[in-house]
């Protein structure tokens, strides 16, 4: 039985092919769910609530939308420290330099921002593979990496958060920035992260979050439902991607009930940082 992966040079190359295929659904009287409960099933879509099995379209279609503006959308979301919070996040990987091997599964990666501060911080060693749902994204990150020189150390791939095709333990550690609040089903998707880390993996997890300062809560209130749609609109065209994702945001759980999250999915040695005043936050988990 195959129970490890190494994410080097011919893996990589292989990567390129790989297409996402939903699980087959159960059938008969021992399914799970029926198709009639699934489609009672809700989850929120900012401050909608949307039938389970639309939210994932609806999300790829704000990310479809603002693929090429990527980064941008972040700087209008964070003021520009998303830079710095993904530093942090990096920083705290601590990807081994000159360790050949070591390899990250970075989910809902997108245009691969994280993954090459991954690679740049490992000079060179570290092996990352990139995966989201969203195929305009990756293409955005493919093209990048090429011109960065790195894509023999980047994979792209596109599929599921909630149901990865790889191996039990194929992983070092398992990174996602900006991403776990658009899961439709986040304990799916870090029960996924913990299958695939080998034993002493770590989960690292940057996200926004619940603001712990008073004062500070009310101006990012003004400021996130005032002018980041109104930025949007300048900038792109189309407001609403930056309203929902500024109602995502409010609409995940805080740093605490998330921490809790962790633990039920089976990480130990949970913790969290909080990064301007909990306006982000850098969660962590270890498989032991």
């Amino acid at each position: 039985m195959v129970d490890r992966v190494v994410a080097g040079p011919d893996y990589i190359a292989s990567a390129a092919a790989f297409r996402y295929r939903p699980a087959r659904k159960a059938r008969g009287k021992g399914s799970a769910m029926s198709a009639e409960s699934q489609a009672r099933e809700t989850a929120s879509f900012g401050y909608r609530e949307v039938a389970l099995e639309a939210k994932q379209d609806l999300v790829d279609d704000v990310f479809t939308k603002v693929a090429g503006r990527y980064d941008l959308m972040n700087d209008l979301m964070s003021a520009g420290l998303h830079r710095l919070w993904k530093e942090a996040l990096v920083t705290r990987l601590a990807p081994p330099r000159g360790r050949r091997g070591f390899s990250v599964l970075d989910l809902a990666g997108g245009t691969g921002d994280v993954a090459a501060r991954i690679v740049a911080r490992s000079r060179g060693a570290a092996r990352v593979t990139v995966l989201d749902v969203n195929a305009a994204m990756l293409e955005v990150g493919r093209a990048r990496a090429a011109a960065r020189g790195d894509a023999d150390r980047i994979a792209f791939i596109e599929g599921n958060a909630e149901t990865l095709s790889f191996p039990d333990r194929s992983f070092d550690a398992a990174t996602i920035a900006f991403g776990i609040r658009n899961v439709p089903r986040i304990d799916r998707a870090l029960a996924e992260a913990f299958r695939v880390l080998r034993p002493g993996g770590r989960f690292l997890c940057l996200e926004f979050s619940a603001v712990d300062l008073p004062g500070m809560a009310r101006l990012y209130d003004l400021y996130s439902f005032n002018v980041i749609p109104a930025l949007g609109r300048v900038v792109t065209g189309d407001g609403a991607p930056y309203q929902y994702l500024v109602e995502s945001i409010r609409r995940f759980p805080n740093q605490a009930r998330f921490a809790e999250m962790l633990r039920e999915a089976g990480f130990s040695r949970v913790g969290y940082d909080n990064l301007t005043g909990g306006v982000a936050a850098i969660h962590s988990g270890v498989r032991l």
